[in-house]
């Protein structure tokens, strides 16, 4: 028998390719933390000799350009000016300390500092802490504007909560924003997609239509068949959450929400909470995703209903960032006046 064969070498080879990923893993992750303490220790090098007397003032002009050729010479690459800016700015934007979490890396870094509020440069960062983003990733939820979307619907002890500590996931309508913004399908103006469709380019981009719920989905099914009475329905998206512990349905609109979509959405709601839950599981959530919708008609089709029945809206493209910025801004003046 060669040593290959043995039943002791395949585990053996996976103990030493386990241990060797997470040993890389773990350096790769040490040496990164060491560069962003690094740059920030310059960045306080730089500012402190910019401030220590009025001839080094005047100086501080031309410091970093001066910098940038001489660490370039002396010590290589990653001293242009552009990066010894980020890096001065860095100890600027956080002058106590680079207190980042040790999974983010200098390209995070960059993209926190082109943050210019600080409430909305936290709410990112913890973000990043807790959903393990990727660099593009978050690039793509600064795009969509995503602590603009979440903080729109809240008041001042919610937009400041949301900053200190990222979007926690308590109870169903936590895993709610508005609006859902589905620029990654890159469908092109005018929009003319049917119902079938949208729900097909969706699962086309998985990953990124995950992204867009945010933290705990799990894909279940697609087109999921229940049966009533011989009558068979079928859900757009089922979906389950890991957190909160239950399925997450969805049905897609392409056009305003009826009173009779949420009627039936309730029923699919009901079926799973008596048919498909078992033991653990929490009472089901239901989204109804539409373009347009009539609040006043929401409110009172779902008037008693589930609570966990929710009307939102989506869109194709980016949404209006300043309109967003500016309900957000109102949101805290209103809040200052009253206190």
């Amino acid at each position: 028998m060669t040593l290959d064969t043995t039943e002791a070498y395949p585990h053996l080879l996976e103990q030493i390719s386990a241990t060797y990923t997470q040993g890389r893993a773990g350096a790769m992750q040490a040496v990164n933390t060491r560069l962003i303490e690094t740059y920030w220790l310059i960045g306080r090098h730089i500012v402190e000799f910019e401030q220590s007397g009025k001839s080094r003032a005047e100086y501080g002009k031309a410091l970093i350009d001066t910098l940038a050729v001489d660490l370039g010479l002396r010590l290589g690459k990653g001293f242009s000016r552009s990066n010894l800016i980020r890096i001065r700015q860095f100890y600027l934007a956080y002058p106590i300390g680079a207190t980042l979490s040790h999974l983010l890396s200098w390209s995070h870094v960059i993209e926190f500092l082109k943050i210019d509020d600080p409430l909305e440069r936290s709410f990112y960062e913890q973000q990043c802490g807790q959903e393990h983003w990727s660099v593009r990733e978050l690039k793509r939820q600064k795009d969509s504007a995503l602590f603009l979307r979440l903080a729109a619907s809240k008041d001042k002890a919610g937009i400041l909560q949301l900053a200190r500590q990222g979007q926690m996931i308590a109870q169903p309508a936590d895993v709610l924003r508005e609006p859902y913004v589905f620029e990654f399908l890159k469908i092109p103006e005018p929009y003319r997609v049917s119902e079938t469709q949208l729900e097909t380019h969706l699962c086309d981009h998985l990953q990124q239509f995950l992204l867009e719920l945010g933290k705990g989905f799990t894909f279940v099914g697609r087109q999921y068949r229940i049966t009533l009475n011989n009558t068979h329905y079928k859900v757009d998206l089922v979906f389950y959450h890991r957190i909160l512990r239950c399925f997450v349905l969805i049905d897609l609109k392409i056009n305003e929400v009826q009173h009779h979509d949420i009627g039936q959405m309730n029923l699919y709601l009901g079926y799973f909470a008596n048919e498909e839950n078992i033991e653990g599981d929490n009472p089901p959530i239901g989204i109804i995703l539409s373009r347009n919708k009539d609040e006043l008609l929401v409110e009172y089709a779902t008037y008693q209903l589930n609570s966990q029945l929710f009307v939102q809206k989506y869109q194709l493209y980016l949404p209006d960032r300043e309109a967003l910025r500016h309900e957000l801004e109102q949101t805290l003046r209103d809040a200052e006046e009253r206190e």
